[in-house]
């Protein structure tokens, strides 16, 4: 899989509309009764980018970016606005007790959904062990952590993070109704599992 490390434009990704997806088939019975089918333990996050374009320069840095990307082919960063940032976050433990992975996690009643966080922005993760900072080596491609040596406590990270993401189209339907004037219905990217 193909990926650049290289951020969509912010001014526009503000105007995106999406976020979270699952997938879930549903099955009812001439009773009424449901039997529900989750595909996806974890979310993929849709957006449209469409949205997020307001001038010709905006539509002229987009045109750039998916042919750079070469449409579907290549991935990139994606900052989601809506959910971009992380506090006091329990980092998840690996195989290796050197090697802690960075997750997001979402608390809501008895549940908890947790996402692992694979490119956390360079310089804003800060890691602590018993409340106290610590140096560690960052991985901004994985989101993995690396200790000097084993914590000895779960450790807890505060992070900004960007979506990995692809567009999930190989053509950009651009109308130019005037010169300074250009419409497109629909851009669609897709997160990509890395």
């Amino acid at each position: 899989m193909g990926f650049h490390d290289v951020r969509f434009p912010d001014a526009i990704a503000r105007g995106a509309t999406g976020g979270p997806e699952y997938s879930t088939d549903i099955i009812a019975v001439a009773s009424g009764f449901e039997q529900r089918n989750i595909n996806w333990q974890a979310a993929r996050a849709r957006y449209d980018i469409g949205t997020g374009i307001r001038t010709r320069e905006q539509m002229a840095e987009v045109i750039a970016f998916f042919r750079a990307r070469k449409g579907r082919a290549y991935g990139f960063r994606f900052r989601d606005w809506t959910d971009f940032e992380a506090a006091g976050q329990a980092m998840l433990a690996t195989a290796n007790s050197l090697i802690w992975q960075l997750v997001r996690r979402y608390p809501s009643g008895p549940g908890e959904d947790v996402r692992l966080i694979t490119k956390p922005e360079v310089g804003s993760v800060i890691v602590r062990v018993s409340g106290s900072p610590i140096g560690v080596t960052v991985d901004h491609l994985t989101g993995r952590v690396t200790f000097p040596s084993a914590p000895g406590a779960t450790p807890y990270a505060d992070f900004r993070f960007d979506v990995p993401c692809r567009f999930d189209t190989d053509h950009l339907p651009v109308v130019a109704t005037a010169f300074h004037l250009q419409q497109i219905s629909s851009i669609p990217i897709v997160e990509i599992r890395t």
